[in-house]
């Protein structure tokens, strides 16, 4: 009777395990799809690789990727360097790129806003 009641229970785990695993799929994907557009939460070196990503932070940030300390934080995102940048970096410009990365991922393009 207690193997039975073991046997039960541990089939009841597995069931759970299942369920929870099949539904994890879902939210891994989704975050896969969010990962995959550029914004100002991306690692700098991973916009700057990008053609069309490192244009629109050259155009926000002009001489960016030839700073004299890029390589220090490139592995950074710009929110992530922001708190650092003395006010530099604001949420307005990082607003501006991140409307300018979103373009990207419709028609590859920059948008002409450049008004501060």
């Amino acid at each position: 009777m207690k193997l039975n009641a073991i046997g039960r229970t541990l089939a009841a785990s597995l069931l759970l395990a299942t369920a929870v695993s099949a539904n994890a799929e879902e939210p891994v994907a989704e975050a896969a799809e969010v990962e995959a557009k550029f914004s100002t939460n991306m690692p700098i070196e991973a916009l700057m690789a990008h053609e069309g990503a490192a244009a629109v932070v050259e155009k926000h940030m002009p001489g960016i990727s030839s700073h004299p300390a890029y390589d220090q934080f490139k592995g950074m995102s710009f929110q992530q360097v922001k708190p650092f940048s003395q006010g530099m970096i604001t949420d307005e410009m990082l607003a501006k790129i991140d409307a300018d990365l979103a373009a990207l991922g419709t028609d590859d393009a920059v948008s002409d806003d450049t008004a501060a």
